[in-house]
């Protein structure tokens, strides 16, 4: 052999060894690496059936979401610490949408009305693969205020008899749907009293407008924010059934028996989503009506102190009843499967959220208290002591101020004017019911008998009878304002 040939022999020998070596290293590092990159691959997507603008639920979607508060209580550690959950939040307009979702397991979470609740709770019982359980709710009115109908402003009708045989949507299968059942079963009329369609909000908000309907029936915020935009005055409110109203959170239970934690995380960020609201509603209306497009002063005629709804995650024996009541409404009528709400219902998520932040769910779940407007009246003096009877006025560009009585309130509203500012918007409260309301949308029993009596209503018929009873006359915003100016 050459010297050539030697050292090429060398050379190849050399290569072979150090390709060898490499091959080993290669498979070394894959070998060490495989476990841990096959691991963190996992990823697990959830999807959340969320409705942005039913505004008694955003602190079950759009808050969380927006505040990235899910992402903070996720579970990291023992099976999940290689999960990377992948969040979809899908929105929708109302509830039955999300049952079909939940349904085809495209979602496994969901928020929606009492009514679309229980079709979604009675759906799931008939299906053999899994069920859906009621984990927590959003947000109630224990008397049903929220649902309601609207008219046009130029309407001549003022009550919910002057629509026999007229034109009336509501969407289909949920809460508002609900109501109107309710209401008609209550006054024993037939399936036949209005001409009823099926309208979405956004169709029915402008088949309103239009005045191609004579009425249209819906859930939170659209009997409030449709007369707000100054095109629809209201002439039924839920709370005229008695009947509790809420929307709440239902989630497919073979999902939460496989991440329970992430089950758990989600009802923690509900709860801290709630927390934010409550600490600086003002904000907060501001921040959701950027979110959602619905005014911040309609967010927080709901969500604010005082406001028409209560948030509370909490499953109490009242609502399980309600949903009981709901259900036989419907079934009388034909329009729902068999559903046994109490084995529906799974309070043990929300239970152990409460543990895991130190809270006692049991002491929440016995009351029905909201957070009250407070403080000082700043024009007549002295606290306020009955929050339901006090008012709000909220200075355009400015903040809100407290006031003990209508006549305070409306005094102050006046006075604002009259020196050259203007006025965003004024709360007052329904008497009978309690329910805030805005105080340029309300009928006033005004005079009495001390000739200064200042009392709000709802429904004109209300303030009638008021009068009737008590003297004086009815009046609108500008007359009361004028009375109380005196």
């Amino acid at each position: 052999m050459n010297a050539r040939s030697r050292s090429t022999h060398r050379d190849r020998h050399h290569n072979n060894h150090n390709i060898a070596r490499y091959t080993l290293a290669t498979l070394a590092l894959a070998a060490c690496c495989a476990l841990p990159l096959g691991a963190a691959a996992e990823v697990v997507t959830v999807g959340i059936g969320t409705q942005n603008t039913t505004t008694n639920t955003v602190t079950g979607g759009i808050v969380i979401k927006e505040l990235g508060l899910l992402e903070k209580h996720l579970p990291k550690t023992g099976k999940y610490k290689d999960i990377s959950f992948k969040v979809e939040w899908q929105n929708f307009t109302s509830g039955p949408p999300v049952t079909n979702g939940m349904v085809a397991n495209t979602l496994q979470i969901g928020m929606m009305g009492d009514y679309p609740l229980l079709v979604n709770g009675a759906t799931f019982q008939a299906m053999p693969e899994t069920k859906s359980r009621l984990i927590a709710l959003i947000a109630y009115n224990a008397d049903g205020a929220g649902n309601g109908l609207v008219v046009h402003k130029d309407s001549p009708y003022y009550e919910l008899a002057d629509l026999k045989g007229k034109k009336v949507s509501v969407p289909f299968g949920s809460a508002a749907h609900g109501m109107l059942l309710k209401a008609m079963e209550d006054r024993g009329w037939k399936s036949d009293y209005f001409e009823l369609s099926s309208q979405s909000p956004e169709v029915g908000t402008s088949s309103l407008q239009e005045m191609r309907i004579d009425g249209h029936a819906d859930f939170v915020p659209f009997a409030e924010l449709l007369p707000y935009r100054g095109f629809a005055r209201k002439i039924f409110d839920g709370v005229e059934t008695k009947v509790p109203t809420f929307h709440g959170v239902v989630v497919r239970e073979d999902f939460a028996k496989k991440y329970p934690e992430f089950v758990v995380a989600y009802l923690k960020a509900l709860m801290e989503a709630n927390d934010w609201v409550r600490k600086n509603p003002v904000e907060a209306a501001a921040k959701i009506e950027q979110w959602t497009r619905v005014e911040k002063e309609v967010v927080y005629m709901f969500l604010g102190p005082s406001g028409v709804h209560t948030l509370d995650p909490t499953i109490k024996p009242k609502w399980i009843e309600t949903v009981k009541y709901d259900h036989g409404v419907l079934q009388r009528m034909g329009r729902v499967k068999d559903f046994d709400a109490d084995a529906w219902a799974d309070e043990s998520y929300i239970r152990t959220a409460y543990k895991e932040l130190g809270l006692d769910y049991d002491k929440q779940k016995a009351s029905l208290a909201n957070y009250e407007i407070s403080g000082t009246d700043p024009l007549c003096g002295g606290a306020i002591t009955n929050p339901r009877e006090a008012g709000e006025v909220w200075l355009d560009g400015g903040g809100i101020t407290a006031y003990k009585s209508a006549a305070c309130t409306l005094a102050a509203a006046g006075k604002a004017v009259a020196e050259g500012k203007k006025i965003g918007v004024a709360f007052v409260f329904d008497h009978s019911s309690k329910i805030k309301l805005f105080a340029d949308k309300a009928y006033y029993a005004l005079g009495g008998k001390s000739g200064k009596e200042i009392v709000p209503f709802l429904l004109k018929k209300d303030a009638e009878a008021y009068v009737a009873a008590n003297g004086g006359k009815v009046g609108a915003y500008g007359d009361a304002v004028a009375l109380a100016g005196r």
